[in-house]
């Protein structure tokens, strides 16, 4: 198997899928210092600079080490960002098959459901929402992710996704008619199954309170975590310790309880 110091040699694999590859000396040894403490099962806190290229040098020895990974990021524009560009590139050049997968919380997600009872409601909505719904109606005809953030139509900030997605509260789980059909149960089942598991700091955080609860969980369980951007985790993991109450909440349950 190829090591990581050999991956970003100067005529390693990496430099036969991008034109122009230079070798950087902090990159390779963040990297053999991450492969060592996976081979050691040791824990390693790292920083490196603006232009180390620290996302290659975690991914691969992640994937070299034939080990089930989580690799978790600060945003999910970061985590869209490594499995859409990243890890494809990566692919390319590495000689050894492995599945990876991605995953976000909930209302990342198209509930099917929710969105068909919002278009039959005879509540109504304002015109901007009207627009909006019909929009998100004529995407998940075709969405095979059910990702809300392919949807360049409707941002992902506008308040009428929550006609269109779903909450631990107000979702049916099996119950659910459409419940064989569910971007989450999907992109959960995705991520059983995958090698490289690439997800975002509150839904780490989240699985490990619903964990710590015992009540379940929301990730699988992996052999190596990766925390990228470590310096937010503790904010994040702050705000999983408590549970507040506000008015969108009680706002929200009741629209819900008139739309039923």
């Amino acid at each position: 198997m190829t090591d990581a110091k050999q991956f970003f040699s100067i005529d390693g694999e990496l430099s036969k899928v991008i034109s122009g590859y230079q070798a950087r000396s902090a990159q390779v040894e963040m990297a053999t210092a991450i492969a060592d403490a996976i081979e050691k099962k040791q824990n390693l806190i790292a920083e490196a600079g603006t232009g180390t290229g620290k996302t290659f040098a975690y991914l691969v020895p992640a994937i070299l080490s034939g080990k089930k990974s989580i690799i978790s990021t600060g945003t999910k524009n970061l985590q869209d960002q490594l499995f859409n560009k990243d890890i494809p590139l990566i692919r390319k050049a590495i000689k050894m098959p492995f599945f990876a997968a991605l995953l976000k919380g909930r209302s990342n997600y198209l509930c099917s459901y929710r969105l068909q009872n919002a278009l039959t409601s005879t509540l109504g909505f304002s015109k901007e929402e009207a627009v909006a719904l019909a929009k998100i109606k004529l995407w998940a005809r075709g969405t095979k992710s059910g990702d809300i953030s392919e949807m360049s139509g409707v941002t992902e900030g506008d308040p009428v996704w929550y006609h269109a997605t779903s909450t631990l509260d107000n979702c049916l789980g099996q119950e659910c008619p459409d419940y064989s059909e569910c971007f989450l149960v999907k992109a959960r089942k995705k991520a059983q199954e995958a090698d490289i598991l690439v997800v975002n700091h509150h839904l780490l955080c989240a699985d490990w309170s619903l964990r710590d609860s015992g009540f379940g969980e929301l990730l699988p369980n992996a052999e190596v975590v990766v925390i990228d951007e470590a310096h937010q985790l503790a904010d994040t993991a702050s705000n999983f310790l408590g549970i507040t109450l506000g008015a969108k909440q009680l706002n929200d349950l009741a629209q819900d309880a008139l739309m039923e």
